[in-house]
């Protein structure tokens, strides 16, 4: 079975998701991929990312309503599940990775 598809997204791509995607991109059962939703951001979100994605999760509510205005006319969209992470944590923050991972693992019991 190949692996489940996780996409990150958070607003400039810089902290938050590519912390999580760092956290799993060694899981042998994940592919992970981080983006942002700002232009500026290194990766930006795209019809392409979220048509490989299985699962996406966002770490802000409104992302997942910017994800579905931006998206929603062209294409089916994965589901989406925002973890609630505040923008105050810099790339692998010692509580950013504490609180990320025990959020990330209570999804994943649904979905692998």
């Amino acid at each position: 079975m190949p692996p489940f598809r996780l996409l990150f997204v958070c607003a400039k791509n810089q902290w938050r998701s590519p912390t999580a995607a760092a956290i799993y991109q060694n899981d042998s059962r994940l592919s992970v991929q981080s983006a942002g939703l700002s232009q500026q951001s290194p990766s930006v979100i795209s019809a392409k990312l979220l048509g490989w994605a299985d699962l996406v999760l966002v770490m802000e509510h409104e992302h997942t309503a910017r994800i579905r205005d931006r998206f929603r006319a062209k294409l089916d969209l994965p589901d989406i599940i925002s973890l609630e992470i505040p923008d105050n944590f810099i790339f692998m923050d010692a509580e950013l990775v504490r609180i990320l991972k025990p959020a990330v693992e209570d999804i994943l019991e649904n979905y692998l």
